[in-house]
């Protein structure tokens, strides 16, 4: 997605100045159990939101945070919040069952990263990480998906003791975890001047199933294994050659990491100007603008010739590219690389911003209705 102008190590942008563990002397005082509680009443928060999402889940389904009415409990606002989401993700599941797929299993842990109280108030950061299994048959050979999440819970102490949570923000740009309902975040789009003549590229059907359309991989002479295995590699655990973009407020880290992926495989660098979405190049000093931005990069794709645009989301494959507008609005949001495709003829993507592997092509169409696909064959 679009870059941010600064960069970090991966897995340390949570929130500054926090200390994780440290001990706080804030009145009320948050000791090493009450942080313990806020632990467990998160991880119950996003273990129920994966549940809703496996399928027979809802004939045994009992809410984890059920079980938290104490002194560490959901405020009632928040309660309404949580059904609302787990209502939406039912229904997230329904669309995913008619388009074939399903999941058997699923498994969500949250460690606590850091805590903050000011006053009455706690601000606790939180690592999720998910992993979902594919029904085997539906699936015909990728076995799971997963992510890695981060959030911010809010914590408010009532006038007797005790705690509620009062608030649940994601802090991942993106906003595209399986299991999140919240609103996809939208790139700022960047314009150019007029005589640049940018090229448009084509909409790309999401009805099932798809007409064929093969992949030469010996066309090119890129290597789409190594891409593949690059994306399989740092999706989670980023590159440390190259900046991250994760969490600094204008996208993500998205296009970055696809066009790492495409350079493992074989794209060369075009230097010249960063702002030039005709030049294409990245490394830990310097990048492009087509390098990291989901619009200079389909620009800089389709003008140089190394990707066309396909018809249906359907018809892509290994190293391919797919890409999103969530609001429709002509400017792309998201950008994804092809690292799996199934036996029925469902690619799967793996992404950064939220740190993603093998998610299906099927279950973001499920899950964004409304959004633009854009699919390139790279």
């Amino acid at each position: 997605m679009t870059a941010a102008a600064a960069s970090v190590v991966a897995g340390v942008a949570l929130v500054p100045n926090w200390s994780a563990g440290a001990a706080v002397t804030d009145d009320p005082t948050v000791d090493a159990a009450t942080k313990a509680t806020f632990q467990r009443l998160a991880d119950a928060v996003f273990t129920d939101r994966t549940q809703a999402l496996v399928d027979g889940a809802a004939k045994t389904e009992t809410r984890h945070t059920a079980g938290f009415s104490g002194t560490v409990r959901l405020s009632g606002g928040q309660d309404r919040q949580q059904r609302t989401a787990l209502d939406e993700l039912r229904e997230r599941r329904g669309r995913l069952a008619r388009l074939g797929e399903t999941y058997r299993a699923g498994s969500t842990k949250v460690t606590l990263d850091a805590t903050r109280v000011t006053g009455r108030h706690a601000k606790v950061a939180v690592t999720e990480t998910t992993t979902l299994t594919y029904d085997k048959a539906a699936a015909a050979g990728a076995r799971t998906t997963g992510f890695q999440a981060h959030h911010e819970l809010t914590f408010t102490a009532g006038r007797h003791g005790g705690w509620q949570l009062t608030g649940i923000r994601d802090t991942d740009d993106g906003y595209l975890a399986v299991n999140q309902v919240a609103t996809p975040s939208v790139a700022k789009a960047r314009t150019t001047a007029e005589d640049d003549g940018p090229p448009s590229a084509a909409r790309a059907a999401t009805s099932w199933p798809a007409p064929a359309n093969r992949k030469n991989f010996s066309a090119t002479g890129y290597d789409y294994k190594a891409m593949v295995a690059y994306a399989q590699k740092y999706w989670k655990n980023y590159n440390p050659a190259y900046p991250d973009f994760n969490g600094q407020g204008a996208g993500g880290d998205c296009t970055n990491f696809v066009s790492q992926a495409l350079k493992a495989g074989g794209w060369k660098h075009v230097p010249g100007y960063t702002n030039d979405f005709h030049k294409w190049f990245g490394n830990s000093d310097i990048q492009s603008d087509s390098f990291v931005g989901v619009n200079e990069f389909s620009w800089f794709a389709l003008s140089s010739k190394r990707a066309t645009s396909l018809a249906s989301v359907y018809q892509l494959d290994l190293g391919d590219v797919l890409q999103m507008d969530f609001n429709r609005d002509g400017s792309k949001d998201h950008s994804m690389i092809v690292t799996y495709r199934d036996s029925r003829g469902v690619p799967y993507v793996s992404y950064h911003s939220t740190n993603t592997y093998n998610r299906s092509v099927a279950s973001l169409v499920a899950s964004y209705p409304k959004a633009a696909f854009y699919a390139y064959r790279t």
